[in-house]
């Protein structure tokens, strides 16, 4: 109904600030051979678009409608409502103060002038502008081959000062391409015209494109900069077309030109040569405060001379691996900026720079690269305030240290640490200290950039794709956080780029290791579990219904009860009996008890691939696809059965006491952008993720497995509180081996830095191929899907160029913990909704 109300108000004012003889364009329309284009690269040809919002959001142009708001004569009206009026002036100044009034004076400018910023001027129709439209379309058309093509226009005016204006586009015959005829200037370009035609863009029987002559004009340089032609440029490229009598064949001719040397007073023209490289010198240490300093240290490696103002301070090969610019090659573009690109991916210097200087005596270049080293060491300092769901207050503090160069092999070492301390929310023991949560942490990075390998990988993985190693050692203490736990992890993986778009990763080693410390709280920290563990002891009169599994008393173990009851419910010593549902859901709980306070040992390899399409931050048109799949325990499980290690009373192998995790895991992540234009984005995202336990595991850890929920997934659950399928769990935390997820959003302006968002959110996590055997948590055919969960919502963000910041709204849609036929839109309100704050876009 408030919609209704805005929009009904809306079509009375969108005109306010319309003159009598103009009139507002309401819609552009373009016809083509009848036909209307919805295509947003030709609708964005029309000089006049229509004012943000007369299509979209519900037809309600909210840019204009806040521009009208603005009063177009507000000093005429302050002045004729308050400064004309001497003796109102005077008794606001007396109320006021002569300050407060001149601020409230400005307060109602400025205001109004923030209404006309935020806001969008009407667009009025203007026939000038038209005209220039039809101009424009009938040069577009033009530039697809269509040359004969017919642009008219119709306007369309009302009593309402309302326009609409239609552009009529007929195409009529195409042209096509028919012959290309090469005249080269140079020699040595014309000797290697052959090579570079094979891959030619411009194909007979095609329909003429201008972009397409465009391209091979970029793809004949990009060719001839990297077949060693140094002063080549596009300007020596072009296109000659014959298009008379030809019956609507193209016939064209390629042009390559002589090169042209500008002197002072002229001009001469001379063919194309060969650059080859003469020399490479690699200044190490360049800046600005030793310029004048003279050169104390000269090396020269593998063809490679390298000049220091000071000690060198590298080996010569960490220099050299980094440069694709080799004594003798001829020169090439490609070597160049893969040379730029690894020498920036080192991290070990500031603005890599590349010349070149001719040796015209005989043809060849030198190549200079001149680089400045940054400091070989970074100190880092992070204090935090945070508050949580477990502590009141918390304070921690991070530091660490950047080592560059360490071993003067271009290797970074960084050492950080980490220590907190906190109150929590729920003390058990009152005379406890006040600060009774800690957290100490340390971790080691060392960062190779090349394969750390006894074997050759040149030919399998070359330099070019930037190699680098990474080798990571960490370890984390936690007191009086869930169960409390010790950590201690290791890593050794490679990293490569085999393009722009793709990275992929191999975790070569992956070990980690958590004990839990406090395994007694654990019905402390999953309330939920003990509620219902306490709720069945006072139903079968195992305690009465004013007693509790809980013992304030202990010092020691106050939820010792508990652990009782479940072994007295499964040793056949209460009224339960196997059958009944209350016996299984506390055998549920105690196997997801066992689960979440066992120890962990994983030791894993993963590889990690990702395309990445995205141009740069102001690209809305791309793709990103990510697979990784990591296998774990398969060495250990091998090694325990070699050496005929004995197994434990689960019949699992055991390292130092504890049993290895043995799995596979793999999950698909996909998202696409789709730029609808005036800042309209459509995005979608899929997910599938699946983690099977086998050999030493009939379970997957807890922090291996999958969750639903939260302001980066299904957006109408809290994170962890959605499934597993269509169960009614009431855990904390509710986790799966297996994951699907869908999500849908388009994002639109609204005014200034305020963007908007609809969105609808698919998926559900189940457990396949485990030991969980309930029914409705597992995934067990096709019929199981009708489990997947729907949320559906709208948002708000600002965007403050640097980060995006998000609140969403999500309402339950399609709820399948509820009965069947009693799914859909049980709990569609605001009072169900799930409210969510989040940094940047959701995916």
């Amino acid at each position: 109904m408030l919609w209704l109300c805005i929009i009904l108000l809306s079509s009375c004012n969108v005109v306010k600030r319309v003159k009598a003889d103009e009139h507002l364009i309401t819609s552009n329309t373009i016809l083509e051979d009848g036909d209307k284009i919805n295509s947003e690269r030709i609708n964005n040809i029309i000089t006049q678009r229509t004012n943000s919002g007369m299509r979209k959001f519900f037809g309600f142009p909210l840019k204009l409608y806040i521009y009208n708001l603005a009063r177009p004569n507000i000093d005429s009206i302050i002045n004729a409502n308050i400064l004309s009026d001497s003796s109102k002036v005077k008794r606001k100044t007396a109320l006021l103060s002569k300050k407060q009034f001149d601020n409230l004076i400005e307060s109602k400018r400025s205001f109004n002038a923030w209404l006309k910023r935020t806001g969008e001027a009407p667009v009025i129709y203007d026939e000038n502008k038209t005209i220039k439209t039809v101009s424009n379309l009938r040069k577009y058309y033009y530039s697809k081959g269509w040359f004969n093509n017919e642009i008219t226009y119709e306007v369309e005016k009302d009593s309402n000062k309302l326009a609409q204006v239609t552009y009529k586009v007929t195409k009529h015959k195409p042209y096509i391409l028919d012959s290309l005829k090469p005249f080269i200037s140079s020699p040595a370009i014309d000797s290697l015209y052959n090579k570079f035609s094979k891959t030619t863009l411009l194909k007979k029987g095609e329909q003429y494109d201008e972009q397409n002559y465009e391209n091979e004009r970029e793809r004949i340089n990009s060719y001839l900069r990297n077949a060693g032609f140094y002063y080549f440029g596009q300007d020596y490229i072009r296109f000659e077309m014959d298009t008379i009598k030809t019956n609507h064949k193209v016939h064209t001719d390629l042009i390559i030109a002589n090169r042209t040397i500008r002197g002072d007073d002229s001009t001469t023209t001379t063919p194309f040569k060969i650059y080859k490289i003469k020399e490479v010198n690699i200044f190490t240490d360049d800046n600005f405060n030793n310029r004048f300093k003279p050169i104390v240290d000269t090396t020269t490696y593998k063809d490679f001379n390298l000049y220091s103002k000071e000690k060198l301070r590298f080996r010569p090969k960490a220099l050299t691996d980094a440069v694709f610019i080799n004594k003798g090659d001829i020169y090439s573009d490609l070597a160049r900026s893969r040379t730029s690109r690894y020498l920036n991916d080192l991290q070990m210097f500031r603005y890599p720079n590349i010349e070149y200087i001719e040796n015209e005596e005989d043809t060849t270049l030198t190549a200079n690269i001149f680089l400045e080293p940054k400091k070989k060491y970074a100190l880092s300092f992070d204090p935090e305030i945070n508050q949580s769901n477990i502590q009141t207050i918390g304070f921690s503090f991070s530091t660490g240290l950047k080592i560059r160069n360490i071993f003067k092999g271009a290797e970074t070492l960084e050492i950080s640490g980490i220590a907190a301390i906190g109150a929590s929310k729920n003390r058990n023991d009152p005379e406890a200290a006040f600060f009774d949560i800690n957290e100490f942490g340390g971790n080691i990075r060392l960062t190779i950039p090349r394969l750390f390998s006894p074997f050759n990988t040149d030919k399998i993985i070359p330099k070019y794709m930037s190699p680098s190693t990474i080798i990571n050692v960490s370890a984390t203490s936690q007191q009086n956080i869930g169960l409390d736990k010790q950590t201690l992890s290791g890593m050794f993986s490679y990293n490569w780029s085999p393009s722009n778009t793709v990275t992929n990763t191999l975790e070569l080693f992956n070990v980690n290791f958590v004990k839990n410390l406090n395994t007694s709280n654990y019905f402390g920290v999953y309330q939920n579990s003990f509620g219902r563990l306490n709720s069945i002891a006072q139903d079968i009169g195992y305690i009465g219904n004013d007693s509790s599994l809980y013992d304030e008393t202990s010092t020691t173990n106050r939820y010792e009860p508990a652990d009782v009851f479940i072994n007295e419910v499964l040793a056949g010593n209460t009224s339960l009996t196997s059958n009944d549902d209350d016996y299984l859901t506390v055998n549920n709980i105690e196997e997801r008890k066992e689960r979440l306070t066992e120890n962990n040992l994983i030791f894993s390899t993963s590889f990690n691939y990702k395309k990445d399409k995205r141009k740069n931050i102001f690209d809305n048109d791309f793709s990103v696809f990510k697979w990784r799949i990591e296998l774990a325990g398969n060495l250990l499980s091998n090694i325990s059965s070699i050496l005929g290690s004995p197994k434990n009373d689960a019949d699992n192998y055991e390292i130092f006491g504890v049993a290895f995790s043995q799995y596979i895991k793999t999950d698909i992540d996909y998202v696409k952008y789709v730029d609808l234009g005036r800042k309209n984005v459509l995005a979608f995202r899929g997910y599938a993720g699946i983690a099977i336990p086998y050999g030493n595991s009939n379970s997957i850890p807890f922090s291996k497995s999958f969750f639903a929920g939260g302001p980066n997934d299904n957006r109408a659950w809290t994170a962890y509180n959605l499934g597993p399928g269509g169960s009614k769990s009431t855990n904390e935390f509710n986790e799966a081996n297996f994951k699907l997820h869908l999500s849908a959003e388009q994002r639109f302006s609204l005014f200034g830095a305020f963007r908007g968002a609809v969105f609808i959110d698919a998926g559900n996590i189940w457990n396949v191929l485990d030991n969980v055997e309930e029914d409705a948590a597992t995934l067990t055919s096709f019929d199981s899907l009708k489990n997947i969960a729907i949320g559906s919502g709208f948002g708000l963000r600002y965007d403050f160029d640097f980060f995006v910041l998000r609140f969403d709204i999500g309402f339950k849609t399609y709820d399948p913990s509820n009965d069947e036929g009693n799914r859909w839109f049980k709990t569609y309100n605001f009072r169900n909704a799930v409210y969510n704050i989040g940094i940047n876009y959701p995916f």
